[in-house]
């Protein structure tokens, strides 16, 4: 049965860390991070001293980037603000069934993994949908969709609270755009989520306004507004 309790969303990085994540993460103390070209998140308890502070100073070196999603704490004045940015996190409430796309009969959903990745780092270059490394792929599944052998558009899984599971890197590469592909991904992932019995969330930037527009069309609605962002360390 799907996780009724969604307040693992509060802090989804930490959440993940601590569970599903754990064997890719990196700890001091109480600060965690996610081991290098997997992620970037970073993450330190709701209530933060000096010491977790330094403890992920020293987790990340000298003038490093941490990025602290959507954490509401705030790091001591010698931490350089890198960006901040808007957002809202989106959970769907009921299931659905996937969404077919209007592309051409050789259009199909694959699986994605290592022998992958090369392709999957220049679609997320040409299409910027957010932070993308080279194992990134290992935080869940990944599938794509090829048009004639080539990948030209894809959607995966990243963070993992108990119960959850974030669809994260959905992009399509421009000349694959208008024949649904994006919907066929998103709405196969949180089907494969559902069928688990885990429910699917994700998260968006507040002036994508056609991402926000498709979600809610794939039963998404807003759970809470939400703060990205990023610092460097001292």
């Amino acid at each position: 049965m799907a996780n009724d309790d969604d307040t693992v969303l509060d802090d989804p990085v930490a959440q993940s860390l601590g569970g599903r994540h754990a064997r890719l993460a990196r700890r001091l103390g109480r600060a965690a991070t996610y081991l290098t070209g997997v992620a970037t998140f970073s993450c330190v308890p709701a209530d933060p001293g000096t010491e977790d502070w330094a403890d992920l100073a020293g987790l990340l070196g000298p003038d490093a980037f941490a990025d602290m999603f959507s954490s509401p704490a705030v790091p001591p004045p010698a931490w350089k603000p890198v960006f901040r940015l808007d957002g809202r996190q989106l959970i769907r409430p009921g299931g659905g069934r996937p969404v077919r796309p209007r592309g051409a009969s050789d259009t199909g959903v694959v699986e994605l993994g290592a022998q992958d990745v090369p392709e999957m780092l220049d679609l997320v270059a040409r299409t910027e949908p957010g932070p993308f490394w080279p194992r990134t792929h290992e935080l869940g599944t990944y599938l794509g969709v090829r048009v004639r052998g080539t990948l030209v558009a894809m959607a995966g899984e990243r963070l993992r609270p108990p119960g959850w599971a974030e669809i994260s890197a959905v992009c399509t590469a421009p000349e694959a755009r208008g024949r649904g592909h994006a919907a066929l991904l998103v709405s196969t992932l949180a089907a494969r989520v559902e069928a688990r019995g885990e429910r699917p969330f994700l998260h968006v930037a507040e002036s994508n306004t056609g991402a926000i527009a498709l979600y809610e069309r794939l039963g998404f609605r807003t759970r809470r507004q939400v703060t990205f962002q990023g610092f460097r360390t001292p």
